[in-house]
């Protein structure tokens, strides 16, 4: 029997004045657009992961409003023996200010604010296929009140 679990992984879907925070980063499949997005750490919950993961690839401060949707992925790449199944929270946030002189995460060549049509048109270049998929749920109304995701309090102390 294979020890099977899903990446859990954050998305922040910001919007302002019509546009869009997205970063452009390099992976193993060349530069992708992506939303500020990452892994949940021990010790943090979901809407903690999003504020730091935003902070860390755009130097951008937001405040998680709402979930906009959980997504369920695969990601495959047989060349190089890939397979990781990828469990999404995309939530929707404000945005708060940006610090200039923090620097962006490894591999983060810059954020950007596009607009939806924008993003759309670069669709080639998208991380994966959710990230259209958040930006859609966003614009369509989606969100869930953030206490529809309960983190015990276990889950914030430090690991031994």
């Amino acid at each position: 029997m294979v020890d099977w679990k899903p990446n859990v992984t954050v998305a922040a879907v910001v919007e302002r004045d019509g546009r869009f925070l997205m970063v452009e980063e390099h992976t193993r499949d060349g530069l992708r657009l992506n939303q500020p997005a990452g892994h949940l750490d021990p010790a943090e919950s979901l809407e903690q992961a999003v504020v730091r993961e935003t902070l860390e690839e755009t130097a951008q401060r937001v405040q998680a409003l709402a979930c906009v949707g959980v997504y369920l992925s695969r990601y495959r790449h047989a060349a190089q023996a890939i397979d990781v199944t990828y469990l999404r929270f995309a939530f929707a946030c404000r945005w708060l200010g940006h610090e200039p002189a923090r620097g962006l995460d490894d591999g983060i060549v810059r954020a950007l604010w596009l607009t939806a049509d924008e993003i759309r048109a670069r669709a080639a270049e998208h991380r994966s296929p959710q990230v259209q998929r958040c930006i859609d749920d966003h614009l369509a109304g989606r969100r869930y009140p953030l206490d529809l995701i309960h983190t015990h309090p276990d889950c914030l102390l430090p690991r031994d």
